[in-house]
C-alpha cells in the first residue's frame, strides 16, 4: 500500500510540474516546435526562446468557456442593437466612406455589412483586445479546458488553436514582425477585423497601398480585408440577405439553426414559410427559428446570410451583424 501511495504522490507531482513548467519544457510543445523546424524551417533555438517567455493566460481559458453565442436571441441581440453601438457605426461610416464605398465597389459587399462586422467584432476598432497573440495561441493549444466540455472536444479544440499558432508564427514570419509584437483577442483573434491568424494570410489585403497588411491601425486594409473575405466566402452581390418569416404552425418543426440554404424558396413557400421580403422562388434558402424577446422568430436565410456565418459560425452572429448593419445604414442615409 506504501509502495501504491508513493506511486501516485510521485504521479500528481509530475503532472503538476508538466502543467505549471515552462511552456519550452513541457514534451508537447518540444514536438510543436521540432514540426516547425522540420516543416517549415524554423529556427529551434528562437522557438525555445520565444516559448520560454509564454505566460499563461487563465482568463483567455474563462472567457473560452462562456462564450457569448450560447446565450439565445432575445439576450444576444441587446449586447449589439445598441443606440451608442448604432450612432458609433455611423460615425465610423461618415469618417471612412471613401474606404467603404471603395470596397463595395471592388467587392460587391455592402458597406452596412462591412461596417456592422467591424462594429460587432471591436466597436469600431476600439476593442481589439489586449491578450498578447502568441501567449492566447499557446495557452488554448496546450491547455484547453476540459471543464463543462469532453475529452474529444477539449483535443479538437487544442488541435484547432495549435494550428492556428503555426499559422501565427508563419504569419509573423511573412509580414516580418516579431510574434510577440501583436494583440488581440484572448482566442487570438487580430485587428479592427479580429482575423484568426490563418484567415489573416489567407484573406488580409493592403488596401491602403502602404506595402503592407496592418489590420491594427489601418482602417482601409481592415474595410478591404473584410469585404476580400466576404467576396473570397461567395458573397453575392445586390442579392438578398435574410428576411423574416410568417410560418404556419404546421411549418414550425422546418425551423432550427441549420445556417446553410438547403431548400428552395417556393418549396418553403408550399409548406407554410412565407418570407416578409420577396424572394425569388428559385433561390436556395433555409429556416432560421430564434428564441426572441416577444416569443419564437422565424427567418429565411440566403446565400449572403450563409456567407456572415462563415466570419463566425453562429446563426445569432450573422443576424446581429445583419440587424446592426440595417439600422445603422437607416440613419446613415436619413441623417446626411
Amino acid at each position: 500500500m506504501k509502495q501504491i501511495l508513493i506511486v501516485i504522490s510521485l504521479l500528481i507531482t509530475l503532472n503538476s510540474y508538466a502543467v505549471s513548467a515552462a511552456y519550452n519544457q513541457r514534451p508537447e510543445v518540444q514536438d510543436f516546435i521540432a514540426e516547425m523546424v522540420a516543416q517549415h524551417g524554423f529556427d529551434q533555438n528562437h522557438l525555445l526562446s520565444l516559448m520560454s517567455a509564454v505566460q499563461k493566460q487563465t482568463t483567455a481559458i474563462d472567457a473560452i468557456a462562456r462564450p457569448a453565442e450560447g446565450k439565445p436571441w432575445k439576450d444576444y441581440r441587446p449586447i449589439f442593437l445598441t443606440k451608442k453601438r448604432i450612432s458609433n457605426g455611423v460615425k465610423f461610416w461618415r469618417d471612412h466612406h471613401e474606404e467603404l464605398e471603395k470596397a463595395e465597389a471592388h467587392f460587391g459587399v455592402p458597406a452596412e455589412i462591412i461596417v456592422a462586422i467591424i462594429g460587432v467584432e471591436t466597436f469600431y476598432g476600439k476593442r481589439a483586445g489586449n491578450y498578447p497573440v502568441l501567449d492566447a495561441l499557446t495557452t488554448l493549444g496546450f491547455d484547453y479546458p476540459l471543464e463543462n466540455t469532453t475529452k474529444e472536444r477539449q483535443q479538437s479544440r487544442e488541435r484547432f488553436f495549435r494550428k492556428e499558432l503555426k499559422e501565427y508564427l508563419l504569419m509573423s514570419r511573412e509580414e516580418k514582425a516579431d510574434p510577440r509584437e501583436f494583440k488581440g483577442s484572448y482566442a487570438g483573434a487580430m485587428g479592427m477585423p479580429q482575423f484568426i491568424s490563418s484567415s489573416f494570410r489567407a484573406y488580409a489585403v493592403d488596401f491602403d497601398g502602404d506595402g503592407k497588411r496592418d489590420l491594427w491601425k489601418s482602417t482601409a486594409d481592415a474595410i478591404g480585408s473584410v469585404g476580400n473575405y466576404f467576396k473570397r466566402h461567395g458573397w453575392v452581390k445586390g442579392k438578398p440577405i435574410v428576411s423574416r418569416a410568417q410560418v404556419s404552425s404546421a411549418a414550425r418543426k422546418l425551423g432550427g439553426k441549420a445556417m446553410k440554404p438547403h431548400t428552395k424558396v417556393k418549396d418553403f413557400k408550399k409548406q407554410g414559410a412565407i418570407p416578409l421580403q420577396s424572394f425569388a422562388d428559385e433561390e436556395m434558402a433555409t429556416l432560421l427559428e430564434f428564441d426572441g424577446s416577444k416569443g419564437q422568430e422565424y427567418w429565411l436565410g440566403l446565400n449572403n446570410f450563409y456567407v456572415i456565418t462563415r466570419y463566425n459560425h453562429s446563426p445569432l452572429y450573422a443576424m446581429a451583424v445583419y440587424q446592426l448593419g440595417q439600422a445603422v445604414a437607416t440613419e446613415y442615409f436619413t441623417s446626411r
